[in-house]
């Protein structure tokens, strides 16, 4: 059997272009003058946050604030993507932020209207994608294309910077608290990500990282010659890539056995309707679990074999496969990882690529509305609300135990998006504030 692996050059699309100026503008971050009431608060500007915002905005409502970190529409995912130099998405041309059923125009069609601004690399991606084949997104397109739909959907002029501190149910609404001030809404969506996991507490005896140390979402020191890095996804991955073009030395620590290589994330089946009916409420919560359990492995992109091959028969990559690491040390100012069976892997500096966790609301909300099971949200199968505040919903990788593990991906946040944004759109038109909305209401307006 023969495997097909894509060349590395698909990696390095080009960054920063120089895009029609239509796309280019980023309106300043807005911190004066946050609302004091609104009909929806959205909680977060990513890609989910700006799904539905845009979904929202095409159902007529339109008393929306979204309240973000950085006041910029995806800007902490863009941030996230070139502090790993990331320049392609693994997410293909059919998965968008975009609103489905709608005219608008989908993020495939967009990249044809840039034609002439794309490489040649690029543009036979657009032909794969066109004839239904696996592709990737440079990021340059996908942020003009975010940016088009903001402004498409006046999302821009709706969001603000600031930092949601608590979410309180107080007469049929939620009281949102943020560090600027508080708003008053009939409804909450949050769609806040994911936050990169901690290193266990055994790893540095319960105290604080080393000085030589860091996670992904922070740059690698400059003056650092020898870089170790400890993971075994895609993050992992883009670390190494950069760091080796930048011509670091770089010892790769993996607890599995091998690198696992493979196009999507999750099986594309997840990603249609019979994969997602298997999540669904009837199928027993120990099923879900152990199905999500086996899809949340570590993996990376086929882009990246022959590079990490050849760079370690070079000598510029060591892999440490099958090695769990026990110790984090900082001797000397360098960075020391101890090995199960007594090895020991230094470096100038250390990243720390261990995945990430889905927020599930537990900072803003408390733990008896949330409901936590196994790390998961207890949420209301059909809305996607939180069953002990029906005012508060949840997009994005909060969802995976309703939704499967495409709720994590931006192509699931179109799918969560659609049944939120039906259900706050019939509660808003009835009047009922937090009334309870039926199946078949849900399926008419999605």
């Amino acid at each position: 059997m023969t495997t097909f692996v894509p060349e590395p050059r698909l990696l390095w699309s080009e960054r920063g272009r120089d895009w029609p100026h239509r796309y280019l503008p980023a309106r300043p971050a807005r911190t004066e003058g946050l609302p004091s009431s609104a009909d929806v608060v959205v909680v977060g500007a990513g890609p989910a946050g700006l799904a539905v915002a845009s979904a929202l905005w095409h159902l007529d409502v339109r008393d929306v604030v979204l309240v973000d970190r950085t006041g910029g529409v995806c800007r902490r995912f863009l941030d996230r993507v070139d502090t790993l130099a990331q320049r392609v998405l693994r997410s293909p041309y059919e998965h968008h932020p975009g609103v489905e059923g709608y005219r608008d125009c989908e993020l495939l069609d967009f990249a044809r209207l840039q034609w002439s601004w794309l490489s040649a690399t690029e543009r036979t991606q657009i032909r794969m994608a066109q004839a239904g084949h696996r592709s990737v997104v440079p990021v340059d397109v996908f942020e003009a294309y975010c940016r088009h739909v903001a402004s498409l959907h006046g999302v821009r002029e709706r969001t603000w910077r600031g930092e949601v501190l608590e979410l309180r149910r107080e007469n049929g609404g939620v009281a949102v608290r943020t560090r600027a001030g508080g708003i008053r809404a009939r409804t909450v969506v949050l769609c806040q990500g994911e936050e990169r996991r901690l290193v266990p507490e055994q790893w540095c005896g319960g105290g604080p990282l080393p000085p030589a140390f860091g996670y992904w979402d922070a740059p690698v020191p400059g003056g650092a010659r020898s870089v170790v890095v400890v993971g075994a996804g895609l993050t992992a991955a883009h670390v190494i890539g950069r760091s080796l073009a930048e011509g670091r030395r770089v010892d790769w620590v993996m607890r599995e056995q091998a690198e696992r290589f493979q196009c999507s994330d999750v099986n594309a089946s997840f990603f249609r309707a019979e994969g997602r009916a298997r999540f669904d409420g009837g199928v027993p919560w120990p099923d879900r679990l152990s199905l999500m359990g086996r899809q949340r492995r570590a993996s990376v992109m086929f882009e990246f074999r022959p590079l990490l091959e050849e760079a370690e028969r070079a000598g510029r990559l060591r892999v440490h496969r099958g090695r769990a690491v026990e110790s984090l040390a900082g001797p000397g100012g360098a960075a020391e990882v101890a090995l199960a069976g007594g090895a020991r892997v230094r470096g100038d500096y250390a990243v720390l690529a261990l995945g990430t966790v889905p927020s599930i609301g537990e900072r803003l909300l408390s733990g008896e509305i949330v409901g936590t099971r196994d790390g998961w949200p207890d949420l209301d199968e059909r809305t996607l609300a939180y069953r002990r505040a029906p005012e508060v919903f949840a997009v994005g990788a909060a969802a995976c135990m309703v939704l499967g593990p495409a709720a994590r991906n931006i192509d699931g946040h179109r799918v969560a998006t659609a049944r939120v944004a039906a259900t706050i759109a019939a509660r808003l038109s009835a009047g009922t504030g937090t009334a309870a909305i039926t199946r078949g209401e849900v399926e008419a307006l999605v």
